[in-house]
């Protein structure tokens, strides 16, 4: 189990991703103006689905406390407060904080790295025993597993690398041309993601899996909501490519959904020590 202080942080983390979620997903034409960097309303309420999905899938893993279900979620948190603060200092000649929400969402990154670390330091304190739990993924489900490492990966990774006017950039799948800034950020949110699923390959147990499926549905539930909201903004006669977009979560929400329903949330299932 992890500690109450580590408890108490990731409930605080939650807190913060929520109220900056919040105004970033609510008001996004007035929050695009006070952002970080020059943002579409659709882009900041993205974002703001970003911090929202954050803000469920730290407090769902304060609540359950397990190290063998939560270690998802504490390097997916490591991960996202890194790279998306390294996209800052690579860029910072493009950001501006002379604001409140651009001020909160450097702080919620800072936040993200030091829960993060205090959870690390906690688990070296106490050696938790990493255990898989429930029975162990079937072939078809590690290779699900696997098929979203490889291809959210990709996509982490090309955001992060590709140069201005690159393949799929101009508006062929997101509906809109992101800024070399904002396209870094996609790629360092989607590196993230694909990191925080690398320790479910060595404990490929289901209830890990479920633990984890649960944490990041809120995320993937209200960043498609995102993309409805501004649905007058897709061109998917004109660009079907575009359509991957909505699919790509569609897919892995109703996947994750399904299981939720069958299995639960991992909370059931019987440990079995790796």
């Amino acid at each position: 189990m992890i500690s109450q202080t580590s408890r108490s942080l990731l409930f605080g983390l939650a807190a913060a991703y929520a109220v900056l979620g919040t105004l970033l997903f609510c008001a996004p034409t007035m929050a695009s103006a006070h952002f970080a960097w020059h943002v579409s309303p659709l882009v900041t309420m993205t974002i703001g689905g970003w911090c929202l999905g954050n803000a469920w899938a730290a407090f769902v893993a304060a609540r359950q406390r397990r190290w063998a279900a939560i270690i998802g979620a504490i390097v997916y948190f490591t991960a996202f407060g890194l790279l998306e603060l390294g996209v800052l200092i690579a860029f910072h000649q493009r950001v501006v904080l002379s604001g409140a929400l651009a001020w909160g969402y450097v702080l919620v990154l800072f936040g993200s790295c030091m829960v993060a670390a205090a959870c690390i330091i906690d688990g070296m304190l106490h050696r938790p025993a990493f255990a898989i739990i429930g029975r162990r993924l079937r072939t078809l489900e590690y290779g699900y597993l696997l098929l979203f490492i490889l291809f959210v990966g990709f996509l982490g990774f090309y955001g992060l690398t590709a140069a201005e006017g690159s393949r799929g950039l101009n508006a062929s799948i997101f509906p809109e041309r992101l800024s070399m800034l904002s396209l870094r950020s996609f790629g360092a949110f989607y590196l993230a993601l694909t990191i925080g699923v690398v320790p479910f390959l060595i404990m490929p147990g289901l209830g890990n899996a479920l633990a984890h499926a649960l944490a990041f549905q809120g995320l993937v539930v209200i960043i498609t909501l995102a993309a409805a909201v501004f649905i007058d903004e897709f061109d998917f006669s004109g660009r079907p490519t575009q359509a991957i977009y909505f699919a790509v979560y569609l897919l892995v929400g109703v996947i994750n959904g399904l299981y939720l329903v069958r299995y639960g949330s991992g909370e059931e299932a019987v440990t079995v020590t790796s």
